[in-house]
């Protein structure tokens, strides 16, 4: 319980919501985001009807927008006033009976996609917070592996053919920050999943990705942190853009899978033993976003299959902006966003 004794936040009590956090506007994370064409329904055994799924989730959108139209607003916590060194001005704590309180964590800090579902059990905040992230092994040897599953994902302003302004460079400055400015022994992955006979194609990024993560974990056994860095895909009048420290800085979103159908239960063939470390990491991660950098991450999303999350403890994965931001957006997410790993891993050889 010490990694966050405080809970603290600021006064932006509301957690940052764009249109894009209703399912609906989500479309499924699929226009460029998470979603993998050759992935099976776990509730049916096919392929994915992506028309058929839009259509489901604008009609369940819809009615879930009504009932709240038509019911009374969740009382919110008490406001803390004070201000304390670790936040900034006005700012207050959620206690550990709000976190505790299922309902009130989940509506707070998650969307769950409509095709799967989770237990308070799984949601456990005492439970999440109480574990430990911290690396183990010293920057003697690699202790993070960032790779993207998609790379071909680009920005409003990415120049065609120049993989340093897609989601790769900014990967790559991650990398830097990571490595230059915390001190972290970090290995930037820059294969290419997502492309056939040089047309975009993601009917195996997944496995493919997979293949050769295995391989660097088994050269490398020393890598702790696995991060799979991807843009997210929304519809072109949505900007998911903030401001951190006077910079226009893209939004992030934090993805958990769970390997949980809502019909059919647990997913036998996507087995993952870390799905509470998984967890651990991303709500650790969001409670500092929202302590350092109030509106800047989104709420975290759950969705039903594994993602590869399966291959280490510490697996995370990142939806960072959108192809709506711009290139320089982006790479100002990358601060913010290695400043809270840091907080989070807590590099013992960290300067």
């Amino acid at each position: 319980m010490g990694i966050f004794p405080v809970y603290l936040f600021l006064e932006e009590r509301q957690l940052y919501e764009t249109e894009t956090e209703s399912s609906a506007a989500y479309e499924i994370l699929t226009r460029g985001g998470i979603h993998d064409e050759n992935e099976i329904d776990a509730q049916t055994g096919e392929a994915f009807d992506l028309a058929e799924r839009m259509e489901e989730e604008n009609r369940a959108a819809a009615g879930k927008d009504a009932a709240e139209t038509n019911g009374e607003t969740a009382e919110e916590p008490a406001e803390n006033d004070e201000t304390d060194e670790n936040g900034g001005e006005g700012a207050y704590a959620y206690t550990m009976e709000e976190l505790s309180d299922f309902t009130f964590l989940k509506e707070h800090f998650y969307v769950v996609e409509s095709t799967t579902d989770v237990s308070a059990d799984v949601l456990d905040a005492r439970n999440l917070l109480g574990m430990d992230m911290e690396l183990q092994q010293d920057a003697s040897e690699p202790q993070i592996l960032i790779y993207h599953t998609h790379s071909q994902e680009g920005f409003v302003d990415s120049v065609p053919g120049d993989n340093s302004t897609t989601i790769v460079g900014v990967g790559e400055y991650l990398t830097e920050l990571l490595r230059d400015r915390y001190g972290y022994q970090v290995l930037h992955n820059t294969n290419v999943y997502d492309l056939r006979d040089g047309e975009l194609d993601r009917n195996r990024a997944y496995s493919l990705a997979a293949e050769d993560v295995k391989q660097i974990l088994t050269e490398h056994p020393s890598i702790e942190v696995l991060l799979d860095l991807h843009r997210d895909g929304v519809n072109e009048g949505t900007r998911l853009v903030t401001e951190v420290n006077g910079k226009p800085t893209a939004q992030f979103m934090f993805f958990n899978g769970l390997s949980y159908s809502k019909r059919n239960g647990p997913i036998s063939y996507l087995e993952n033993p870390y799905i509470q470390e998984n967890l651990a990491l991303s709500l650790q991660l969001k409670l500092a976003c929202e302590t350092y950098y109030p509106g800047l991450s989104r709420k975290i999303y759950l969705k039903g299959l594994r993602y590869n999350l399966h291959l280490r403890p510490k697996s995370l994965l990142v939806e960072a902006g959108a192809q709506t931001n711009t290139l320089e957006e982006m790479r100002n997410a990358m601060e913010p966003l290695a400043d809270v790993l840091n907080r989070v891993l807590k590099n013992p050889e960290s300067p």
